[in-house]
């Protein structure tokens, strides 16, 4: 091996690099030494040498940054994830179709990564009544965010023997930095401001709530891990109802609430219990220990 090739710096694609989740596992690559190519959707800045544009709907703007990152790793969180998105169709054009175009992109362009590794979600499971859903469950999705991230997976499946695939399938999680779309931000914004009331939907609704930070970490192990042509759950096996975190967040801040039940922001689809089991993830890299949910709040409190 030539010696140029011998020392240069892993390379790893990130698409969705300035979302939520990508900040933050972009910091760990970076850390790591890595050159971290972010690809990102936003048209009103520049490229630089390590920021590229990219329509994931483009099988052309895929396969040119593939060819100019020629990446060790690639890791692709670039989706439409919020499971109120207004067009259904963007689910399938960004999520499935997106994921086609990367993979389609490496092969034409001849570039076999180390690993890739594929974000679905633990959403694709449906309305389970388990607490501890693991990989062997069925996929029964009950929403166009759910369904278009079970038709990547299967998808993605037919990829397994050709490019060295991990899907992981995160259940719920949150931190500094998300959306106030999503209900963990939104309880804390308003225990932040102290504001008098708060309007929610069903708030015995159940989820497994693990850490931004946490599920950076896991995707940074998975990368330097054996595992390929696998499904991996990311969670912590804890479930919180959204009434528990109205409570921890009251018992954090001494603030009190006036709950107000909005049924507009009840979907029909609405899962009602979503928690996994992370027995797979914990043998695959056993190192990474999960961030307990109360820490996470009194973090994202602090802000």
């Amino acid at each position: 091996m030539p010696s140029s090739e011998a020392t240069r710096a892993v390379r790893t694609l990130v698409t969705g690099a300035t979302g939520f989740t990508g900040r933050y596992l972009v910091e760990r690559l970076l850390a790591r030494g890595h050159t971290v190519f972010g690809a990102v959707g936003e048209r009103d800045e520049p490229e630089t040498p390590t920021r590229l544009r990219l329509d994931i709907t483009s099988p052309d703007e895929c396969r040119r940054v593939i060819e100019r990152a020629q990446p060790d790793y690639v890791v692709h969180l670039a989706a439409i994830s919020f499971v109120g998105h207004d067009d259904p169709l963007d689910f399938y054009r960004v999520n499935v179709l997106g994921t086609l175009n990367l993979l389609e992109a490496c092969a034409q362009v001849g570039h076999t990564p180390r690993k890739l590794l594929i974000a679905s979600s633990g959403n694709v499971y449906g309305n389970v009544t388990s607490d501890a859903i693991d990989e062997s469950f069925p996929l029964r999705p009950v929403n166009h965010y759910a369904a278009s991230k079970a038709a990547m997976e299967m998808m993605v499946r037919t990829w397994f023997d050709r490019l060295p695939l991990v899907i992981v399938r995160p259940f719920n999680y949150t931190g500094r930095g998300q959306s106030s779309n999503f209900v963990v931000p939104k309880i804390v914004e308003h225990f932040a401001r102290r504001a008098p009331s708060i309007e929610l939907g069903n708030i015995d609704a159940a989820r497994d709530f693990s850490d931004v930070r946490y599920v950076a970490s896991v995707y940074e192990a998975l990368l330097d891990s054996g595992a390929a042509a696998d499904i991996v759950n990311v969670c912590t096996g804890t479930p919180y109802t959204v009434r528990d975190i109205l409570f921890a967040a009251s018992e954090l801040t001494g603030h009190e609430l006036d709950v107000r039940a909005n049924p507009a922001l009840v979907r029909r689809t609405d899962v009602k219990m979503l928690a996994g089991s992370p027995a797979k993830l914990r043998t695959i890299v056993p190192s990474v220990e999960s961030i307990p949910f109360l820490e996470t709040l009194r973090w994202m409190l602090e802000a």
